[in-house]
């Protein structure tokens, strides 16, 4: 066993906000169990050993078990190498008086009792498809780019997500728990099971900022400057988007140089309650003036909560099932849900459905109003254009 213990102080935190305790892993340990205990602010746990990266579940958890043939959600099971691990602890919330801590590491030779898992709901029964207009060969998708499960800070199972996910008539969801990948080999079953499509995803959370990184891209160090996240996800054929980047203390303040700023942000946002309030689409504009792809997300995290997966709805105009070739490419329409007015760019064209009476809004500012319930209007180019009420307020977007 092996006992850490002090306190850490907002000097602590400001010096260095991700401390590692080391503990020894002898040769035959079958599994590690960690366990955190202090008094006041937040600390984030974490876990690495001699070979990288074993889990993180951030504030959701004060102890975890990796062993070789199971671990807590958040964490990677498999064989534990012998030597020198380490607790990962994250300072998240230090006051001024500081916070005590103790940390406790046990070692085993015995695998512990594997915990029970909670049996798949059924297969849910789906709303019918909304059938869009498309080009030949190609299909919308309805899908939610943000979403967390027990694996991180979310309450429900891989399985039930996705069965919650059908049942809202959603096509394809990015399952995208913070700073871990221990929920990516769950995501085929699961998905086949509840029939939806799961996106492999991670959110790479600081205190600064978070993005989103969608693909089988492996797991991306959040320990790392957010250029090197960038260039990680490009490298391996993923995609990495901006998280609410104006939402509370959640708010994107990373440095992030023009050249390595991803062309894919959050703009809608559960935090965009207010869509007559313009900050996203001004900061969009500032971010980067080249133009930027609009995704959307829930950020779903407990059905006790004010936000329903599916609100917003992304939907991405693909081929077969290829959503991240629709991202990576700029097809995709942002609607407040699965049922709601929409702005489709099919070819040259726009296309709001069910939106008589609101206005279209061009990339360089120009207005035309929208008079009917099928209305299609030529693209005129490139840019993110946008649907609004009579009172301002987004009522949808398009890449």
């Amino acid at each position: 066993m092996t006992v850490h213990r002090g306190r850490w102080t907002l000097e602590d935190r400001l010096e260095q906000g991700l401390r590692e305790l080391p503990f020894d892993v002898p040769a035959g340990t079958a599994a590690v169990t960690v366990e955190l205990s202090f008094d006041g602010g937040v600390i984030d746990l974490g876990c690495g050993g001699p070979g990288g990266f074993r889990g993180w579940s951030g504030g959701a958890r004060r102890t975890y078990t990796v062993a070789a043939d199971w671990a807590t959600p958040g964490y990677l099971p498999g064989e534990l190498e012998p030597g020198t691990w380490n607790v990962w602890l994250g300072l998240h919330r230090i006051p001024p008086d500081g916070v005590p801590y103790e940390v406790t590491v046990t070692t085993s030779s015995s695998l512990p009792p594997r915990p029970e898992v909670p049996a798949a709901p059924p297969r849910p029964e789906r709303p019918p498809r909304r059938d869009l207009p498309a080009p030949s060969g190609m299909r919308w998708l309805a899908g939610d780019l943000h979403s967390h499960t027990v694996h991180s800070d979310g309450t429900l199972t891989v399985h039930e997500l996705a069965c919650l996910a059908a049942s809202r008539g959603l096509d394809y969801l990015a399952v995208t728990d913070h700073n871990t990948v221990s929920h990516h080999p769950e995501l085929s079953a699961a998905g086949a099971h509840a029939g939806v499509l799961l996106l492999p995803g991670q959110e790479v959370t600081t205190d600064l900022g978070h993005a989103n990184v969608f693909g089988d891209t492996g797991w991306v160090d959040f320990r790392r400057p957010s250029a090197d996240w960038a260039a990680f996800a490009r490298a391996r054929g993923g995609i990495m988007s901006i998280n609410h980047p104006l939402s509370g203390d959640c708010a994107w303040r990373r440095p992030l140089p023009p050249e390595s700023r991803p062309e894919f942000a959050e703009i809608w946002h559960p935090s965009w309650w207010d869509r007559r309030w313009g900050a996203p689409l001004a900061w969009a504009d500032v971010w980067r003036p080249t133009g930027i792809v609009p995704l959307g997300g829930s950020d779903f995290h407990d059905p006790g909560q004010f936000k329903n997966l599916g609100e917003p709805v992304t939907w991405a105009l693909t081929e077969e099932d290829r959503v991240l070739d629709a991202l990576a490419a700029g097809r995709v329409a942002i609607a407040a849900g699965p049922d709601a007015p929409v702005l489709l760019r099919v070819e040259d064209d726009l296309i709001a459905l069910d939106a008589d009476g609101t206005v279209l809004c061009r990339p360089d500012g120009r207005r035309v109003a929208v008079r009917g319930d099928k209305v299609r209007i030529p693209a005129e180019g490139p840019g993110m254009h946008r649907l609004e009420s009579h009172e301002n307020e987004v009522i949808a977007l398009c890449g």
